[in-house]
């Protein structure tokens, strides 16, 4: 159990709203702080542990959305003004980069945002904390290594030669349910070479497009799902299951940085820049590698070469991803290719 600096998870309160998941705080201390987040509590409790420990003023709420819900909340916060969070840290990064366009942000530069790349920081109001690969996953009993699809291209070839042991055994996110599921969609659509194959391929094999991370790793590790495709690496990591292997896709591997924004109507302004500094210091991403949320990517472990690392860059490129028509067509084609068992 997760005690440090009194934190206390209510996900059962009744009071909850259900568009959060779970609720925790950390730190005693008489300065108020609110965040909400779509990162798993257990994961970045460390850092939340070790922040208030330096800080001992501060009592920090961290409120644990999914990321639809989220996005939808921030928009209502960003034009009303009521009860608005001093952070707002989404890995839907397509969704933050709206708001930040739609002047929901506030504007800070300090040494350590500054030091970022370019891919990771847009406008000063919106800044990429982690490095999260998409990965594929399999059941590493059901599955030898010498047969797991190392690239698309391999993946494209064993949903063709080997359909019946793939059928409805092989996962990816519902898309309508998750916005990071979206996101890596819409990333591989962009690649031309291999997205309609693919689609193609998880249709003729019965696919199952499902919720949830944990829900994904859970049935790759019990053996109902063989592989799983464009799973958010931290999430594997943090997951502990000794059943499951990962692989980087050779061809391309899209890496994700989580984005933080500080509301403009922030009420504790000072902190969420404190907040902001902190997990971009050595120490913080320490301990955020240590929860999975950075990751190592050497090319002698994992066989990705540098050239093969898409980083999805915080920018307006973005925007296209919210667009009506665009969005239309890739629900289009991914509604026609899955059966989606996912609950809206």
């Amino acid at each position: 159990m997760i005690r440090a600096l009194a934190l206390v998870v209510l996900s059962l309160i009744p009071s909850l709203s259900r568009a959060q998941e779970a609720i925790a705080e950390f730190g005693a201390g008489q300065d108020p702080m609110l965040i909400r987040s779509t990162t798993d509590i257990a994961i970045i409790a460390p850092v939340l542990e070790r922040f208030t420990a330096l800080n001992p003023n501060l009592q920090v709420t961290y409120e644990q959305w999914g990321s639809n819900a989220l996005f939808q909340h921030s928009r209502t916060v960003c034009k009303s003004g009521e009860n608005p969070a001093d952070i707002v840290f989404s890995s839907a990064i397509q969704q933050m980069v709206w708001l930040v366009n739609s002047a929901c942000g506030h504007r800070f530069q300090s040494d350590l945002t500054n030091a970022l790349p370019a891919a990771r920081r847009w406008r000063d109001e919106l800044w990429g904390i982690t490095t999260e690969p998409a990965v594929i996953v399999y059941n590493k009993t059901l599955l030898q290594d010498q047969n797991v699809p190392r690239s698309r291209f391999a993946l494209l070839d064993m949903m063709r030669t080997q359909p019946d042991l793939l059928r409805g055994r092989v996962a990816t996110y519902d898309i309508a349910a998750s916005g990071l599921g979206y996101l890596f969609a819409y990333g591989d659509s962009l690649e031309a070479t291999t997205f309609g194959s693919l689609i193609e391929g998880f249709a003729r094999i019965d696919a199952v497009a499902t919720c949830c991370s944990a829900e994904i790793i859970r049935d790759v590790a019990n053996g109902r799902f063989l592989i799983a495709y464009n799973v958010l690496g931290s999430y594997v990591a943090n997951a502990k299951a000794p059943g499951i292997g990962v692989i980087l896709p050779e061809d391309y591997t899209l890496v994700l940085s989580r984005a933080l924004m500080i509301p403009r109507q922030a009420r504790n302004k000072q902190a969420a820049t404190e907040f902001l500094d902190f997990l971009l210091s050595p120490q913080a991403q320490t301990l955020l590698a240590t929860s999975g949320l950075v990751a190592q990517m050497d090319t002698a472990d994992t066989g990705l070469t540098p050239s093969a690392r898409r980083f999805i860059a915080l920018s307006p490129a973005l925007l296209v991803a919210r667009d009506q028509n665009r969005r239309a067509e890739l629900f289009k084609l991914w509604n026609d290719a899955f059966d989606v068992e996912s609950a809206r």
